[in-house]
């Protein structure tokens, strides 16, 4: 972890700092020098490293066994482990195969994003779909031109997994396998490998001491972008059905070490999402009062972690096109978007930590990414015992919000389905708690 470099924000106060010491005897004030400041500024960046490395190391222990480390080393795939919940999501596990595949040491690589990979020809729509992958915590494969350490590029099969907690559902990390692709073009092959070689040297441009290295570099960038047509080539690699096999046979052989060394912890970990831990908390009787309710509306359980939801109706899954399966243990935001404001996410969470209810108009993605304006409704449910035991989110699409409609406005048929779903969790928890005594 030593090699790791660190942004540091807000620096422009650090500049000026003064410090005062009372000598005992003296009241003297002194200002830090310049090596003394980049003295405190290295020790801050080791601490921060350090807490980094902390995070990562728990990472894999609140997970597995120690034994789970020599077991993927034994493994010979190409690949690396990502945690989500450490900011940044760095890489928490970097496999020898991949290792000598990039060029970089583990160092370098531990506690890093993946986008050190990326270069000036990294296709940016192959990285938006990863990125939406992530957010949407689902499996994705592409072909992706990456770097090496040396500034080479080439191509790879990209296959991303999520790893879900079988306890409650949530992903806790994420596999990456990368498969080399074999370059079959051979009326490209010849380009390609005199472009791998220009691009490598003019990657080195950072690196050089010189100022003939360095105009020599730009030149040939000059050149490189007065023709792309080698480059178009290259975009339309595609991996061939055994390199499709190697990356789907080392997702099954790395799961198959997680699973293991997670059973001799207890924690269980899992390649679906197991949606026991969401539908546990309700019964099926509820089950049955809500799916008398035709309005759109989730319901999330903020005594699970992430706040996930545990029951979707029927009239959601058709306005956003998503299947049940692919709901339930989700948190809402998977709803978001890039142009969703964040000042309406932020005025649903200000609403959720205050146990208020709240109506905001927010815009939403359905399953196709097309969008819509949904007319929220959000509402604490309390049980029996007056605690919170639920939040139900009631959704009306703006476009019906506002057309010509006969019978109940948006806004009551919105509180209706709150006082339904109100109704039916506190008459099932007083049948509930009647049973019991």
């Amino acid at each position: 972890m030593n090699n790791l470099k660190l942004s540091r924000g807000g620096g422009g106060t650090h500049n000026n700092t003064v410090c005062t010491w009372d000598l005992g005897f003296h009241h003297h004030r002194h200002q830090y020098t310049e090596g003394t400041q980049k003295h405190t500024q290295v020790m801050e960046e080791q601490g921060s490293l350090q807490q980094i490395g902390g995070l990562i190391e728990s990472s894999f222990n609140s997970c597995y066994t120690s034994w789970v480390y020599e077991a993927l080393d034994e493994l010979e795939h190409n690949f690396t482990i990502t945690d989500p919940t450490i900011s940044g999501h760095p890489i928490v596990f970097a496999s020898n195969g991949f290792l000598k595949m990039t060029g970089y040491l583990k160092d370098e690589v531990i506690g890093r994003n993946g986008r050190i990979f990326q270069g000036p020809r990294t296709n940016r729509r192959s990285i938006m779909e990863i990125r939406e992958a992530i957010r949407e915590e689902k499996n994705i494969s592409m072909s992706l031109l990456n770097y090496k350490k040396d500034g080479t590029p080439f191509w790879m099969l990209f296959q991303l997994s999520p790893i879900f907690s079988k306890h409650d559902g949530r992903v806790i990390h994420f596999v990456s396998v990368q498969v080399p692709i074999s370059r079959r073009k051979a009326n490209s092959e010849d380009g390609n490998r005199w472009q791998e070689l220009v691009l490598g040297s003019c990657r080195r441009e950072v690196c050089s001491d010189t100022v003939m290295e360095l105009a020599r570099c730009r030149a040939l960038d000059s050149f490189i972008d007065t023709d792309n047509r080698v480059l178009e080539r290259e975009e339309s690699c595609e991996a061939s059905d055994s390199e499709k096999g190697k990356a789907l046979t080392a997702i099954g052989n790395i799961m198959s070490v997680l699973t293991h060394y997670s059973e001799l912890t207890g924690r269980l970990v899992c390649g679906n999402r197991s949606n026991s831990a969401v539908i546990c908390s309700l019964t099926s009787a509820l089950h049955i009062s809500l799916g008398r309710i035709k309005q759109s509306f989730v319901l999330t359980d903020p005594q699970l972690l992430n706040m996930p939801i545990v029951y979707a109706s029927d009239a959601f899954l058709s306005m956003t096109g998503y299947n049940r399966h692919e709901v339930l243990g989700r948190n809402c935001r998977f709803l978001n978007g890039p142009d969703t404001d964040p000042k309406a996410i932020g005025q649903i969470k200000d609403s959720i930590q205050s146990s208020q209810a709240c109506s905001v108009r927010i815009l939403n993605y359905r399953k196709d990414r097309s969008s819509f304006w949904n007319f929220l409704h959000i509402s604490p449910v309390r049980n029996a015992s007056a605690k919170i035991a639920f939040y139900v989110c009631v959704q009306i699409e703006e476009a019906v919000k506002n057309g010509v409609t006969q019978g109940l406005s948006p806004e009551t048929r919105q509180l209706g389905t709150v006082g339904a779903v109100k109704v039916a969790v506190r008459t099932l928890s007083m049948t509930a708690g009647s049973s019991r005594s």
